[in-house]
């Protein structure tokens, strides 16, 4: 099998490549739903932030498949004389998780009275936790690597929740969390059975058949629930779909679609690594909590926003010792094993 440039670059500059890119992501998301917007009293919520950048977002990865040729490896059905891409049915099953995903990460950083590294802690650690169980469905062996790193962001996730003396959430932020752990428990299971096997053409076209459904599917339902006309929120919603692209907050959504279109590009790359979940999730997860943490430092220092507690910064640092722990260690099993063969 051929190796491709793009999978030739080690997973752990991916994975630092994905932590830049989710940084200034994470700041101006916080950022521009935390400080009041124009002659409101108030600052934009989620909802009215997350049409524009999501159809931003659809724009741009629909222009980088097509740009890139991403297209070609894809599965596809012909009308007329044009060759559209078409998901089968796992990658369709995957693009609703990930449409749950989309839904749900943007406003994870945008709950009043919730810092983003305590949020981030619980949806990573969620996902963390069933990473390794997705492995064991499929047979897939989890070295003790995996395992230790687990232990040690289940400790960070201990430690923050002692602090803040239990959850202490919104109905609105448990419906997220539980919504995005179901999006990615469809996501990893779908890509362990079709996709994770190094193969360079397998990246390409998951990442194509399943974002062919989860970004418009996930716009078509924030319409949806804006054209209900049910509660507060539906308002929010209209006011996203049609008043935002006049508005000089445009700007900022922009650039909050762009590097969402980058982070998902990457994301796939660190996923579909065909090593285990075990390894592979710890790594991309961890990254992003790094970035919010790092995001929520930036914010008090520069912008006077409420600053990260001092639980929180425990917690990021045992998750940087697990990235650090699951860079090297297999890189010292495989010198270990290397120097017993060649004693042998």
């Amino acid at each position: 099998m051929k190796r491709s440039p793009l999978l030739s670059v080690p997973l752990e500059a991916w994975v630092m490549l994905y932590l830049l890119s989710y940084l200034p992501n994470v700041m101006v998301t916080k950022y521009v739903t935390s400080v009041p917007h124009g002659n409101m009293t108030r600052p934009l919520t989620g909802l009215e932030t997350l049409p524009a950048s999501l159809i931003i977002s659809m724009v741009l990865t629909y222009a980088f498949i097509w740009l890139s040729g991403w297209h070609r490896d894809a599965n596809a059905v012909t009308i007329g004389k044009v060759r559209v891409p078409a998901p089968t049915r796992y990658t369709l099953l995957s693009g609703i998780g990930t449409a749950l995903i989309l839904f749900t990460v943007p406003l994870s950083f945008t709950f009043q009275g919730v810092s983003i590294p305590f949020i981030q802690l619980l949806m990573r650690g969620d996902i963390l936790v069933i990473a390794p169980l997705v492995d064991i469905m499929f047979g897939r062996r989890v070295r003790w690597w995996s395992w230790t790193a687990l232990a040690m962001v289940l400790l960070a996730l201990f430690i923050t929740l002692a602090d803040r003396g239990g959850l202490k959430l919104p109905p609105i932020a448990i419906v997220t969390i539980v919504l995005y752990t179901l999006g990615y428990f469809i996501r990893l299971t779908v890509m362990t059975k079709i996709a994770k096997s190094g193969d360079p053409a397998s990246v390409r076209r998951y990442f194509v058949e399943e974002k062919m459904i989860a970004l418009p599917l996930s716009v078509v339902a924030l319409g949806l629930l804006s054209a209900s006309g049910i509660g507060g929120q539906s308002g929010e919603l209209a006011w996203g779909f049609v008043r935002i692209w006049s508005d000089p907050a445009i700007w900022s959504l922009a650039f909050i679609g762009a590097s969402l279109t980058v982070i998902s590009v990457i994301s796939i790359i660190i996923l579909l690594d065909p090593r285990e979940n075990a390894y592979c999730v710890p790594l991309e997860r961890a990254a992003s909590l790094v970035a919010g943490v790092g995001g929520t430092i930036l914010l008090a220092a520069f912008f006077g926003l409420p600053s990260a507690r001092l639980a929180e910064l425990v917690g990021a640092g045992i998750l940087i010792g697990a990235i650090v722990l699951l860079s090297v260690a297999p890189r010292l099993s495989v010198s270990v094993m290397r120097a017993r063969a060649e004693t042998n």
